[in-house]
């Protein structure tokens, strides 16, 4: 099944919203009400947010947050919704360290099993869920979607910008979960619960052929890469007015 067909925005980006709601309804069984979300660079908890349509039908987050004055509008967001617990931190990619991911949430969810993480903070965020020792039963994560499956990356390593496709596979496969969908974030389900998700044989055996190639663009390519930062970056009432002004 491709759960690209399930995409739905109301605060997500890329249709997280819709297919998280699919992947929860045939995972889960309890009710969104007791759900527990982690999320990370949470902003203002709504903007772009993985998980905040599911705060507003009841959901309980933990919300982090590294940026002083983008906290302060998550405080605003946490005055309204009760059920998010507000942290300003930036997470530490290593293990053990006051603010890792283990230290900064275990006293808000039980990390054995939790219900989504969401991970985007556009660097370290392969490092960051590889040292998590929690075990969520969905993850999102940010990959750099413009390198091709094949190409191991890790960011940071001699300058490099961003995760790759592959290199996100491999640390997946090793902590135990299969790849649903690619958006531009990985979606990925953890093993023990794949059995309802009705995903062929074959993307689980070669899970390169879920890869997205909407987001691959040649740089060398000026229209291309307008047309990238379109999808990617700006807003659809922005997109709108500019495509009446750039003939594609």
């Amino acid at each position: 099944m491709n759960y690209n067909i399930f995409k739905k925005n109301v605060f997500s980006q890329n249709g997280e919203d819709g297919i998280l709601e699919e992947i929860i309804k045939r995972i889960s069984d309890v009710p969104i009400e007791q759900l527990h979300c982690v999320e990370f660079g949470a902003w203002d908890g709504k903007q772009f947010s993985n998980t905040f349509n599911l705060v507003m039908q009841g959901s309980r987050a933990v919300y982090i947050e590294g940026s002083k004055d983008k906290f302060k509008d998550l405080l605003k967001t946490a005055k309204e919704f009760k059920k998010i617990i507000p942290i300003n931190a930036f997470v530490d990619r290593l293990p053990n360290t006051k603010t890792s991911l283990d230290n900064l949430i275990r006293n808000y969810v039980d990390i054995s099993d939790y219900d989504i993480l969401s991970i985007d903070i556009d660097s370290y965020d392969l490092e960051v869920w590889h040292n998590h020792n929690g075990n969520p039963k969905i993850v999102i994560i940010e990959i750099n979607s413009s390198i091709k499956p094949g190409i191991l990356q890790w960011h940071g390593n001699t300058g490099a910008i961003g995760n790759s496709f592959s290199s996100t596979l491999q640390v997946a496969k090793k902590k135990g979960y299969s790849l649903v969908c690619h958006t531009g974030n990985m979606i990925f389900v953890r093993n023990d619960l794949t059995s309802n998700l009705n995903l062929s044989d074959i993307d689980l055996e070669f899970p390169d052929r879920l890869f997205n190639w909407y987001w691959v663009v040649d740089i060398t390519n000026g229209k291309s890469l307008c047309k990238h930062i379109l999808r990617k970056v700006i807003p659809n009432f922005v997109k709108d007015f500019i495509k009446k002004l750039i003939k594609f």
